[in-house]
């Protein structure tokens, strides 16, 4: 099937739930999700039918300065709301994608657009505005060794200026929904690495982002942590975050039977809608 700018087969957006009191952040949710006290209760819609569409890809290659060709002529459209998978060999431009949408490269041509906005286009602080809102996971967890899990956590709150009682109100459930929060008070090399992937996790989400990234989340893990990390991603996803998550690991993409994507030699297609 070819990939076009609007696939036929996209994920439904969750129905609405009544609207919440705003804290001071640019995310459209207003606390972490607690999966406890909201599982009988409808998610939170981020949708918006007037701009159904959380990234959009138009034309996108990237060729980086010494000449090598990552992408070539991408198109995509990811709706609000959806599960992605993005598959491919090593080298097949799957990191750099990712990349280009949290704008930590910019395209050779094309238009990336994220949340309705040209993220090529952003510098500075409205660049660092605008990755607030999206969650980034990354293979090798990037956690702070001196710092411990909830400190991890909370760092990105207050980077972005949320007062001690607005932290700790964030930071409870959120260590929650990974179930991290016996370990709040432990150091990164204390946990095993499904732990830590969890945190990084926690960390990611902590601002309620509407896009979370990952990129080889489960790269590290055996096969039992990794499901474990995928049902926390598929649970942020049942609740509104659009979610795209790079991976070589076929067996997930089996279990987990979201629409996939498939990179090689810098070009998109669909494995699976």
């Amino acid at each position: 099937m070819q990939l076009s700018l609007s696939p036929t087969a996209t994920l439904t957006s969750p129905p609405s739930a009544p609207q919440q009191t705003a804290v001071p952040t640019i995310a459209p949710l207003d606390r972490p999700l607690d999966l406890d006290r909201e599982a009988a209760a409808p998610p939170p819609n981020l949708a918006e039918p007037s701009h159904p569409s959380m990234v959009q890809l138009q034309g996108v290659t990237k060729v980086y300065a010494n000449g090598s060709p990552a992408l070539a002529g991408v198109n995509l459209d990811v709706k609000r709301g959806d599960f992605l998978f993005i598959t491919g060999p090593s080298g097949s431009g799957k990191s750099t994608l990712l990349k280009l949408l949290y704008g930590a490269e910019r395209a050779s041509q094309g238009s990336v657009m994220v949340d309705n906005c040209d993220i090529g286009q952003l510098r500075g602080d409205r660049l660092s505005l605008m990755r607030r809102r999206i969650g980034i996971v990354f293979q090798d967890y990037k956690l702070i060794p001196r710092r411990t899990i909830s400190e991890n956590v909370a760092f990105v709150l207050w980077a972005q200026g949320f007062a001690r009682k607005e932290v700790q109100r964030r930071l409870t459930p959120t260590l929650k929904i990974v179930g991290l929060q016996h370990k709040a008070d432990c150091f990164p090399e204390q946990l095993s690495g499904g732990e830590q992937q969890r945190a990084s996790i926690a960390r990611a989400i902590v601002s309620t982002p509407p896009l979370i990234l990952a990129d080889e989340p489960t790269g590290n893990l055996d096969a039992d942590n990794a499901l474990q990390v995928m049902k926390i991603f598929q649970k942020l996803n049942a609740f509104g975050a659009t979610v795209i998550v790079t991976t070589h690991d076929e067996r997930l993409v089996r279990i987990c039977n979201h629409p996939v994507v498939q990179l090689s030699k810098g070009k998109l297609h669909w494995a699976r809608q």
